[in-house]
């Protein structure tokens, strides 16, 4: 996707780490959570500490995951048993020293959004749409006439795929940035994934499967009212459906075609968000639950009900679950000793949560994305949930999608996909 006409391209600007000659010494405000500078002279992050030493004088580097949180491989991302439950958690924690406050950034004026503020410079409201020196904002896409509700960028293509309730998909190039195809669909786009070469796109009483290699095109039939939420594991599709309801499909390589495995039922109202971990799967509702099931036996385990509004979002992450809701909170959740998930942290937002997004950033470091229904994304590190940064959008940001070498993508309410980086200048100023 070409920036400003030139010829850089987004996926291309991808070049080594270097110093950035900024005072390596960490910012005494921003341990205070006061610091309001941007962009800062110092730190905003501990120095990194001297890498471990092997026995033949080597050092060992923390390998670095992919852009998701959450996976199906048994070694990572599934809430088991932690001996830390009950103590020594870092959570909300910073160098050890209590729960940090976490400072709220300035408004965005909104006569600036309209382009119509005679202040400039002197305007003591926000004039631009991010706060943060980690991270930029390289070029917006525009086509969609309603909300975005779904960005996938399936593995190893060079097209973005994004949906929403203008009832299209739309098909960009990124190196061009430009649209290449608009797919017509009889009804809005609930939900959008990719697996393999496969693009799913749930719709009303439908979810559509798109072979980006065979040009299949197929058309699942099961659910009832729109399809809210999509996720694979263990070999199978899953989708959360408007009547509560999760049904599965299994893939048959012999007929080329996804047949009907399973339908979990157990939730009252709508299923809006899904999340596999190793072998559980954790589905968010509408009636303000979460739902554990086992993958092996598609039996719920348990049900988790600490949310007083509608779960909007789930996500794994190392042995937590995380989750937020509209009552403006995420929950982190861990195993006891009993094996049942029970709250072992809560953050609170000033608003309410509309999904949750996970990914690292260039030094490898994991960032959770939360968007809220006052149009912005926050950024925070993980565990600390110390602040990273700041996004505003014209409308309420639905859906955050990583993609590769430290791009990420947005998609707000009134269609616009917004494109951003990591910076790597921020990433090798040693954190």
């Amino acid at each position: 996707m070409d920036v400003d006409g030139g010829g850089k391209r987004v996926f291309q600007r991808l070049g080594a780490p270097s110093g950035d000659g900024r005072n390596q010494k960490v910012c005494y405000h921003w341990r205070a959570g006061k610091c309001n500078r941007y962009p800062c002279p110092f730190l905003h992050r501990e120095l990194n500490a001297p890498p471990h030493a092997t026995s033949n004088g080597a050092t060992n580097a923390a390998p670095k995951r992919g852009n998701g949180f959450s996976s199906d491989d048994s070694s990572v991302s599934v809430p088991r048993r932690s001996p830390n439950f009950s103590g020594g958690s870092t959570w909300g924690r910073v160098h050890g020293g209590g729960n940090r406050v976490v400072k709220k950034t300035e408004k965005l004026c909104n006569f600036w959004v309209q382009g119509k503020c005679g202040y400039g410079d002197k305007c003591r409201f926000l004039h631009t749409w991010s706060l943060g020196e980690s991270f930029s904002h390289l070029t917006q896409l525009d086509g969609h006439q309603k909300v975005v509700t779904g960005i996938a960028f399936p593995s190893g293509s060079d097209k973005l795929y994004t949906g929403s309730k203008d009832e299209t998909v739309r098909v960009w190039d990124c190196q061009s940035g430009q649209c290449l195809a608009v797919i017509n669909l009889c009804g809005e786009v609930g939900s959008m994934i990719t697996e393999g070469p496969w693009v799913f796109v749930g719709i009303p009483n439908c979810v559509k499967a798109w072979n980006i290699q065979t040009s299949a095109d197929l058309s699942l039939s099961g659910p009832v009212g729109l399809v809210y939420a999509l996720v694979v594991g263990n070999d199978l599709l899953f989708a959360g459906t408007q009547d509560g309801s999760i049904l599965a499909w299994k893939f048959n390589v012999a007929t080329n075609c996804f047949e009907p495995a399973a339908s979990l039922n157990g939730h009252t109202l709508p299923v809006v968000s899904l999340v596999v971990g190793a072998n559980r799967l954790y589905s968010g509702s509408m009636d303000h639950s979460i739902k554990v099931w086992s993958l092996e036996s598609l039996q719920c385990l348990q049900t988790l009900t600490d949310h007083t509004s509608v779960v909007m979002s789930v996500l794994c992450w190392e042995q937590f679950l995380l989750s937020c809701s509209l009552d403006k909170t995420i929950k982190v959740w861990a195993a006891t000793e009993s094996g049942n998930l029970e709250v072992t942290y809560t953050h609170t937002e000033d608003h309410g949560l509309l999904t949750l997004c996970g990914m690292h950033d260039l030094d490898g470091k994991p960032i959770l994305l939360c968007s809220c229904n006052d149009n912005s994304v926050r950024l925070y590190d993980l565990p600390s949930f110390s602040e990273r940064g700041k996004i505003h959008s014209k409308g309420e940001i639905r859906s955050i999608q990583a993609g590769p070498g430290g791009v990420f993508f947005t998609g707000d309410g009134t269609g616009q996909v917004k494109v951003w980086k990591w910076s790597a200048e921020h990433a090798a100023a040693g954190m």
